[in-house]
């Protein structure tokens, strides 16, 4: 529906620039300078045109140019060309002292040397960067400034600060020391500087997605937090494109699909579509890329996926150790234990408990239909405001119900504490915060 709104739009734009100019063909609105080549048209930036209109749904200013036809029939050519491509217009008295703040950098152009080159809000090298240049990426040199050059080694490096214009209309500063500066004949091709190397670029950012594993961002929080729920740390959620077997799959909770790898098509800057698969990857930087995925009822996903350096198997693995040794290290210390109020417990070193006389935290804590005995295992672990007064928590599962019933803990010298978790709160597995007013246990060893 956008898009035909914005079709309709534009073909009345065009309707009215049409109507306008020709019932108004000599009146200008103003002068502007041009900022970038039109090859095409043989224009230089520095060229002053006239502009009749300004387009703000097409984003274009309408331009006069001269050509053999317009000059026989003594008229302009009128053409659109961006706006970020023009100085705003002036009047014609005016635009002369537009043109002399260009006129020393007018074919003036650069191209990035390195990659992540830096484009500045202003001439000093702490300044909030507007952009990063790709390596041979092209950009326009506006005119010079003055500001505080990069230091290295003690040293100011060798240059000038340039006010630039990029492709895409992003106008900022940046250093020369790393630009190679050349200008440009009519037809927009380099005169001067160096001769770089051609490099695809935007396909080096897409190689560098191949033949990886990708992984939920979540993993990677999970692992540097070391809160790790080795329910959703699954290995084999991932996204890969394997070149090599000509295969893509994307698996992850509720996707699982596999498709024939036939190549990629570039659908925008650091956008890739697959060919003929509903996915389309958006490269962030080299550790993170967003896959967008369109299941088959047309419904779209965005997945944010990143890299990993640690091995997944090796973390979900050292997490169940860390959770068999809290556990093994409760039933070792522990015998039967016994509380006035609450019953006798004991664990077994198979994961099974007993527990009886609880019938003081029946329905409130378990439930009514719950049994004598079930299984128990250390499932969550506490966060750092509670690791200097509880070892992590105990989770119980009463045959006869399946529901979990958690606890804090503490091994004291003669027995165990416990503390309700019921209303504790839960980050993942980590518990952050104790209940409000939560009811504690004491055991003690026989």
């Amino acid at each position: 529906m956008k898009k035909k709104f914005l079709a309709v739009m534009s073909l009345l734009t065009l309707i009215f620039c049409f109507i306008f100019l020709n019932s108004c063909k000599d009146k200008v609105m103003g002068y502007s300078v041009l900022l970038w080549n039109v090859p095409e048209h043989k224009l230089q930036s520095g060229d002053i045109l006239p502009v009749y209109i300004r387009s703000n749904i097409s984003h274009v200013y309408v331009v006069g140019i001269t050509n053999e036809e317009a000059a026989a029939s003594k008229e302009l050519e009128k053409i659109e060309i961006p706006l970020w491509q023009l100085t705003d217009p002036v009047k014609k008295a005016k635009v002369s002292a537009v043109a002399k703040k260009y006129e020393d950098c007018a074919h003036s152009y650069a191209l990035a040397k390195v990659d992540g080159l830096p484009c500045r809000a202003e001439p000093v090298n702490t300044s909030k960067q507007v952009y990063r240049l790709r390596k041979n990426e092209s950009i326009k040199l506006l005119y010079k400034g003055k500001g505080q050059p990069p230091m290295t080694g003690g040293k100011p490096l060798e240059g000038d600060w340039y006010r630039i214009l990029t492709s895409n209309g992003t106008q900022g500063w940046c250093f020369s020391y790393n630009l190679n500066i050349y200008e440009t004949d009519e037809t927009g091709q380099q005169i001067g500087g160096e001769k770089l190397e051609e490099e695809d670029q935007e396909d080096n950012y897409y190689n560098s997605i191949l033949n990886k594993a990708w992984y939920p961002d979540s993993f990677s929080s999970m692992i540097s937090s070391g809160n790790i729920d080795i329910t959703k740390l699954h290995p084999s959620y991932n996204f890969i494109i394997d070149t090599k077997n000509n295969k893509v799959s994307l698996n992850m909770s509720g996707i699982h699909e596999s498709w024939d790898y036939t190549g990629y098509t570039k659908t925008d800057d650091f956008e890739y579509t697959l060919n003929d698969i509903p996915i389309i990857i958006i490269y962030k930087k080299s550790a993170f890329i967003v896959v967008r995925y369109t299941d088959e009822s047309g419904k779209p996903q965005e997945l944010n996926l990143v890299t990993l350096s640690e091995d997944i198997n090796s973390i979900v693995a050292a997490e169940k150790k860390r959770r068999a040794t809290a556990y093994e290290k409760v039933a070792s210390s522990t015998g039967e234990l016994s509380s006035s109020s609450y019953g006798k417990l004991s664990f077994n070193s198979d994961g099974t408990f007993k527990w009886t006389g609880y019938k003081l935290l029946v329905p409130s804590i378990i439930s009514a239909g719950a049994k004598n005995a079930g299984t128990c295992s250390v499932k969550y672990a506490v966060g750092k405001a509670l690791a200097s007064s509880y070892d992590g928590v105990l989770t119980f599962k009463f045959e006869g119900t399946s529901d979990e019933v958690n606890f804090l803990y503490k091994l004291e010298s003669d027995g165990l504490r416990l503390e309700d978790a019921t209303d504790a709160s839960f980050n993942g597995i980590l518990v952050t915060a104790r209940s409000s007013s939560p009811l504690i246990l004491y055991f003690k060893n026989k």
